[in-house]
């Protein structure tokens, strides 16, 4: 996996990229020959609002076959009591998926973290 980040005045970007493969096990589970790639970029405002772009790409190497989300989010950091939380909601449209696949989608997350043992 390679992974690469820069941060700048309020923004963030970079970039996931890996790629994994099948090279043993059960003859009867089909192989797996794929390349993920996240670039991202966003930019925080003093506010800890946060506007994010990326895209969550697939190529299946065996299938021949792209699947290309792009993810526009807006995100909020707030603190409930001493803890930091994040909420983002957003849109997912598919430049490419399989025929099957889906056209667009929502996403609704909630991000914390928390020191304490």
């Amino acid at each position: 996996m390679s992974e690469r980040l820069e941060q700048n005045k309020g923004w963030t970007h970079g970039a996931l990229v890996n790629h994994i493969w099948s090279y043993a096990g059960d003859d009867d589970r089909q192989d797996v020959n794929a390349t993920f790639l996240q670039p991202f970029i966003c930019h925080t405002w003093p506010t800890a609002t946060t506007l994010m772009l990326n895209t969550e790409s697939t190529d299946d190497w065996d299938d021949s076959q792209w699947t290309v989300p792009l993810n526009l989010m807006v995100g909020q950091m707030v603190k409930i009591g001493e803890l930091p939380v994040q909420f983002q909601v957003g849109g997912r449209y598919y430049a490419e998926s399989p025929d099957a696949g889906p056209d667009w989608g929502v996403r609704f997350a909630v991000i914390s973290r928390n020191d304490s043992p």
